[in-house]
């Protein structure tokens, strides 16, 4: 979508006041996620120019390079909504320039462009309310301290409750019995410890002991509905089970997406997996990573009958027990949230993250995504939203040959690839699911639809990943790095994002 010539006046106008240099708003390479406020740029210069890349020192690179960088200024417009696809009949970057900061820590960047002023939705400048809701995980000590990183990313001072059932650990004293588990209590100052740790961070976490020890962690797991319900207040009107890796890009998504459903029915609702063999085998049922919403008056039949769903389930998966306990009770059936992923897939899953979804959930994230087992950083991806809210994973195609897709990729199609590329279809990049005999699904259709054909990488599509992110003084900077193939050296492209503000909208 071409800015409007308005647009393009008033980013002018607001150029003209700017009177400091980037370096000013470059001092370190890495802050608080959401903890500091982004300063005021509002009578300050961006230099276009800068003559020293000092941060590019802790990126482990291996020089020479290929650079080129660009300032954005968001222009946060109140009668905008997020779009998949964002189209500007402009380059983003200048030209490439080869540097070696190991030869010099000074450079002369000769291929220099003003800041782009691009258009988002305007965000919340408080944190959304989601004191009507409570979210309970069961994990260990270990693996929530883990996770404080991702829950820092959207659970902080949005006054939602979560509650965690710790152990110490669980061990397999038998590796052919899975069932036959070992659970060892979580230590009152560990726990105690942590505890405060994470309410000091503006989490409202109680971390509360399991209500048998050695009950097996899928007993656990359908637990949570007991201990959430019990523990409700007058405000409670869900109950949310998630895994310890489940991450929600926006909470504000999460709230309007609940918003559409009573509270006082009996509502069931979660996401698919992904995965068709995966939904052929287990069922119509919501798929524990993605997130499992309960409303008040389902909480409070599974939590009354607590006892009779424990004994009569006998799987060893805490999601199925929860869809056992309803079938065993209600008549309800599962409300399908498409936009809640489980993640069940292997390999590249560029096409997910690639295809301009706001996901409302994402799941498998630390193990799956990058390829060859590797997982991605979610936290460390989601830090521009610090700037711009919800344009996490917003896409922008500059020109027929380039496509940002914001915290995760730059991807370059040579000879104006784009032209006869459907991107509103995902690339098929993942690893082919299991089949189903005789099912017209190949895989994913039921979830990922529309899918267009994998693209051949280094030939149809040159992708720069994103290698590194961090909240410094004046906005959110990501390094896009494309590795050189054969005898061309590595390529860096990086971004920084400027609140036209300088308000943090987390």
């Amino acid at each position: 979508m071409l800015l409007r010539t308005k647009s393009i006046i008033a980013a002018l106008a607001l150029l003209s006041l700017l009177s400091v240099t980037l370096i000013a708003h470059l001092l370190s390479r890495r802050g608080p996620p959401a903890a500091e406020w982004i300063p005021s740029l509002k009578g300050q210069h961006v230099e276009p120019c800068p003559d020293k890349l000092d941060w590019l020192e802790s990126l482990d690179l291996t020089y020479p390079i290929r650079y080129a960088h660009r300032d954005v200024i968001i222009n946060p417009s109140p009668d905008m909504k997020r779009t998949s696809l964002t189209k500007l009949d402009k380059s983003l970057f200048p030209v490439f320039q080869t540097i070696d900061l190991t030869k010099d820590p000074k450079v002369e960047l000769k291929h220099c462009a003003e800041p782009l002023v691009l258009d988002v939705p305007a965000s919340k400048k408080e944190p959304t309310d989601a004191s009507h809701v409570i979210f309970g995980i069961s994990t260990t000590l270990k693996r929530l301290d883990d996770s404080i990183t991702q829950l820092l990313r959207w659970l902080p001072h949005t006054h939602a409750r979560l509650f965690v059932i710790v152990i110490e650990s669980e061990r397999v004293d038998t590796p052919e019995d899975q069932e036959d588990i070992l659970a060892v209590a979580a230590d009152p100052a560990q726990k105690e410890a942590l505890q405060s740790k994470m309410r000091g961070l503006g989490m409202d976490v109680t971390l509360v002991e399991p209500l048998g020890l050695q009950d097996s962690f899928s007993e656990k797991y359908f637990s949570l509905v007991k201990i959430m319900y019990d523990n409700r207040n007058e405000k409670t009107l869900w109950t949310s089970l998630l895994d310890d890796d489940t991450f929600f890009p926006s909470v504000s998504a999460i709230v309007s997406m609940l918003s559409k459903y009573d509270p006082h029915e009996k509502h069931y609702i979660g996401g698919l997996s992904e995965d068709w063999w995966s939904v052929a085998h287990y069922g119509m049922m919501a798929f524990g990573g993605a997130g499992i919403f309960l409303s008040e008056a389902m909480a409070e039949i599974l939590a009354n009958n607590y006892q009779l769903c424990k004994e009569s389930s006998h799987t060893s998966a805490g999601d199925i027990r929860v869809l056992e306990c309803i079938i065993l009770l209600t008549d309800t059936k599962l409300t399908n949230e498409r936009d809640l992923h489980q993640i069940d897939l292997d390999g590249d899953l560029s096409g997910i993250y690639e295809s301009g979804r706001l996901s409302l959930s994402l799941h498998h994230w630390k193990t799956r995504g990058g390829g060859g087992g590797r997982g991605v950083s979610l936290p460390q991806m989601h830090l521009v939203a610090d700037v711009c809210g919800d344009c996490f994973l917003q896409r922008w195609q500059f020109g027929n040959d380039m496509v940002l897709t914001n915290g995760y990729s730059i991807s370059f199609y040579p000879d104006g690839g784009l032209k006869s590329i459907n991107l509103e279809a995902a690339e098929e990049t993942w690893a082919e699911p299991a089949s189903v005999e005789g099912s017209f699904n190949r895989g994913v259709a039921h979830s990922l639809a529309p899918i267009r054909p994998k693209l051949m990488l280094e030939d149809e599509k040159i992708q720069y990943r994103l290698i590194d992110s961090a909240v410094v003084k004046g906005g959110v900077r990501q390094s896009y790095l494309h590795e050189g193939v054969g005898e061309h050296i590595d390529s860096l492209l990086e971004v920084f994002w400027i609140s036209e503000k300088g308000e943090n909208p987390a």
